[in-house]
């Protein structure tokens, strides 16, 4: 399987939230991208937001001129194209007839990937030719700051073509991990719906608010755990310490398999949080936007704690 050609042109499938993130950082980093749509105004629009977030150094270098729109049920020119990314809306027909277009329209050469977040590559490139060129490249949201990507591999996924995936994103200074398996929720989302968990089981005993799980989970181990992960974490601290705590606290934990009263009861009633209005509390449309600007202030200042420089 041929490795990923460094220079190429980068393909971006979907003209969604998603997919602006995603292209901007190639952007960024000066790669050509080309975003594709079933509507050409609005894969312009994806294409302008992602230059927008790519800032205006990115905007102003001469590969900019390279950026480009097209349709996405049109023929295409796949010449000299390093990396493909669907980002379509999360439908499994929908991205198994992309994929089964992709498996004859790309040249073999080239690897082909999947930002879904609820159906693995498996199931996406299930009896596809060229499945071996197919992976899950999972983003988290805003796609142009987080710096992650997961790249999950089915079964029949090319290990070496893998790794290269990998190299292309930390060329672009991202955070890449190689899944060698295709399991529900790649690595950072079990983690986390782990940790989710607890944390609502907690707010539906009555034993802390949600504002005081924010709080706990920010100033302590989250706080930690920007300047280094769990595993790291106990290097540190040792894990004798860990198993101690662990054995009084393992029996204790929520280990239901069912979503918790507190986030089914809202989601019931339409408090689904801030595009509604409402969730655990009430917003204006005010304070949404400030929200939203903190959180992606923080963000920023993020990376300099984690040494990665700017972000897209």
């Amino acid at each position: 399987m041929t490795s990923v050609p460094a220079p190429g042109r980068i393909v971006v499938l979907g003209t969604g939230i998603m997919a602006g993130g995603i292209a901007a950082g190639f952007v960024a980093a000066g790669r050509p991208v080309t975003v594709l749509g079933r509507d050409l105004a609005r894969a312009q629009a994806t294409l302008a937001s992602a230059l927008a977030l790519a800032g205006p150094v990115a905007q102003a270098s001469p590969v900019a001129a390279a950026h480009r729109t097209g349709l996405l049920d049109s023929p295409q020119d796949w010449a000299g194209v390093a990396w493909v990314i669907e980002t379509v809306a999360e439908d499994l027909a929908l991205k198994q007839r992309l994929f089964a277009g992709l498996d004859t329209e790309v040249p073999p050469g080239v690897p082909i990937g999947s930002n879904s977040s609820s159906y693995p590559i498996s199931r996406i490139a299930a009896g596809l030719t060229t499945r071996s060129r197919m992976f899950n490249a999972h983003y988290f949201m805003p796609a142009h700051l987080v710096p992650l990507v997961e790249v999950a591999m089915g079964p029949d996924s090319d290990p070496a073509l893998a790794e290269a995936v990998c190299e292309l994103y930390r060329g672009i200074g991202k955070m890449p991990v190689l899944l060698r398996r295709d399991i529900p929720g790649f690595l950072g989302n079990r983690i986390q719906h782990a940790l989710m968990r607890e944390a609502l089981a907690l707010i539906d005993s009555g034993i802390a608010s949600p504002e005081d799980v924010d709080t706990a989970v920010r100033y302590s181990f989250g706080f930690r755990y920007a300047a280094a992960g769990p595993i790291l974490q106990k290097e540190l601290s040792g894990w004798d310490t860990l198993m101690r705590a662990a054995e009084e606290i393992y029996p204790s934990l929520s280990n239901s398999s069912t979503v918790a009263a507190c986030v089914t009861e809202r989601v019931a009633s339409g408090r689904t949080g801030m595009k509604a209005g409402e969730g655990f509390r009430r917003w204006t449309p005010e304070e949404v936007k400030a929200e939203r600007a903190a959180y992606e202030q923080r963000l920023r200042a993020a990376f300099e704690v984690l040494g990665l420089g700017g972000p897209a």
